[in-house]
């Protein structure tokens, strides 16, 4: 055990004392109830709400577009035109993409490669970096923080397809739109791999220069499916 672990009552990294604080020594009552005695619940108009999560989605440069389920598929395939191949989750409903059914013309070849990914089709991370995008689902989005929850359910994909390919076209039911992050974290379940997006990927850590497609997506396109 290093002095540093030994400072901290740690061996390896972990705690060796249950119910002391590691940084000073001090006893906690691991029994005690956690008081919650913070905004748990949202009281804005539910389309209030809405246009709250569109303006932020907006602002961190975001495409948005709302659509009715049956636009859907018209919407995610204007939003892929340019697309040669994606990658889809297991149960992301076949339906949304049924606009991506391209006319192969005789001098030019203008379908698109889909792989649904499941138990027995894994894409490697080489294979999703040369794929042109990706369409899921989504948990929860909160309004107030522009930001969208992926719990890597079979409507969400795994976290590496939506990471990795340079598009994603994420769709958002209304019905999973709240507003403060209380109230999306009590819908996820916490056991789960979470990935919370706010806007396509984007730095600013070096010379304050904005670089986008650094640590994910370059381009997000969420369409908010209204009445689900």
């Amino acid at each position: 055990m290093t002095r540093l672990h030994e400072a901290l009552g740690r061996e390896d990294g972990v705690t060796t004392r249950p119910g002391i604080v590691p940084s000073t020594g001090k006893p906690v009552d691991l029994s005690a109830e956690v008081p919650r005695d913070y905004l748990r619940t949202g009281s804005l108009d539910h389309e209030v709400v809405i246009a709250q999560l569109v303006d932020r989605l907006v602002d961190y440069r975001a495409g948005v577009v709302e659509a009715q389920p049956a636009e859907v598929p018209g919407v995610v395939a204007e939003k892929l035109a340019h697309a040669r191949s994606v990658v889809v989750p297991p149960a992301l409903e076949s339906g949304v993409l049924a606009g991506l059914e391209r006319p192969v013309l005789a001098e030019l070849d203008d379908s698109v490669a889909v792989t649904r990914e499941d138990a027995d089709t894994v894409l490697s991370v080489d294979e999703l970096d040369r794929t042109s995008a990706v369409v899921t689902s989504s948990r929860v989005s909160c309004a107030q923080t522009g930001t969208i929850f992926l719990d890597g359910a079979s409507d969400c994909g795994r976290r590496a397809i939506s990471l990795v390919p340079d598009h994603h076209v994420c769709l958002v039911p209304e019905s999973s739109i709240v507003e403060i992050i209380p109230e999306a974290v009590a819908r996820i379940d916490s056991t789960r791999t979470i990935t919370m997006i706010s806007g396509p990927s984007a730095t600013s850590d070096i010379e304050l220069e904005r670089v986008e497609g650094v640590h994910g997506p370059r381009t997000l396109d969420v369409v908010i499916v209204r009445g689900v």
